[in-house]
């Protein structure tokens, strides 16, 4: 995979938490880090996009209907002992 070089400018407290990173061994250097972030962010959106898809979904199935706890106990009685 192709790499792009970017410059980016964080504060001096965000520089610390980077470095404290380093230096504990969660990460090798800076690129780790920021890559490792944008990753977990991009499946953050992909599960929010999912769980949108979803609800959509559900809002589109029909009218809801009503539950009957008792006649679903004795269904699944029957089917599974």
């Amino acid at each position: 995979m192709a790499t792009v070089r970017k410059t980016i400018t964080i504060t001096d407290q965000q520089d610390a938490w980077v470095k404290s990173q380093i230096e504990t061994g969660n990460y090798t250097n800076d690129s780790e880090i920021i890559r490792d972030l944008i990753r977990r962010e991009q499946e953050r959106l992909a599960e929010i996009e999912r769980v949108r898809a979803a609800l959509i979904e559900a809002e589109n199935s029909g009218e809801p209907q009503r539950f009957d706890p008792e006649a679903f106990k004795r269904r699944m009685r029957s089917t599974h002992g």
